[in-house]
């Protein structure tokens, strides 16, 4: 498998979850927070077609989605991308609360767990939120594959 090192992104490492809690959490307005999802986004890189063909793409979201993973023992390591702008600021949030744990500590818990916590979910199109919860459940699957 390729390391999702590769894939490049700062998610779960350099920007954590505290990252953004202290960003979003002091935004009261949907616009701001908008703003804020969407400059994620822009710290996402863009996979490479070979990074894509690993991946899943993700069926039931807005925008096409790609969502990889690797493990390295009991950790697991995700990377992705989408051709969203808002998209791409949500997978960002996504992999900052699932990078780096271990499959147990994924199931044990709730992968949008933080989106709940930074008010990100209440104002998504019924697409958006459809998407993102396809986007959590590849998640518990691939924990759920390590398990297994």
């Amino acid at each position: 498998m390729t390391s999702s090192s590769l894939a490049g992104h700062p998610f779960g490492s350099v920007i954590t979850e505290e990252t953004l809690r202290k960003t979003f959490l002091p935004l009261t307005q949907w616009e701001d927070k908008y703003r804020q999802l969407i400059l994620l986004g822009k710290q996402l890189p863009t996979l490479s077609d070979a990074l894509k063909a690993q991946a899943k793409e993700i069926p039931g979201c807005e925008n096409r989605v790609w969502l990889g993973v690797t493990t390295s023992g009991e950790t697991l390591h995700f990377f992705g991308d989408s051709e969203g702008r808002i998209v791409r600021g949500l997978l960002a949030v996504l992999l900052t609360a699932v990078e780096g744990k271990s499959a147990r500590q994924l199931l044990d818990g709730d992968p949008l767990a933080l989106f709940d916590e930074l008010g990100l979910r209440g104002q998504l199109s019924a697409s958006r939120s459809q998407g993102l919860s396809a986007l959590s459940e590849a998640v518990l699957n691939a924990a759920r594959q390590v398990q297994a």
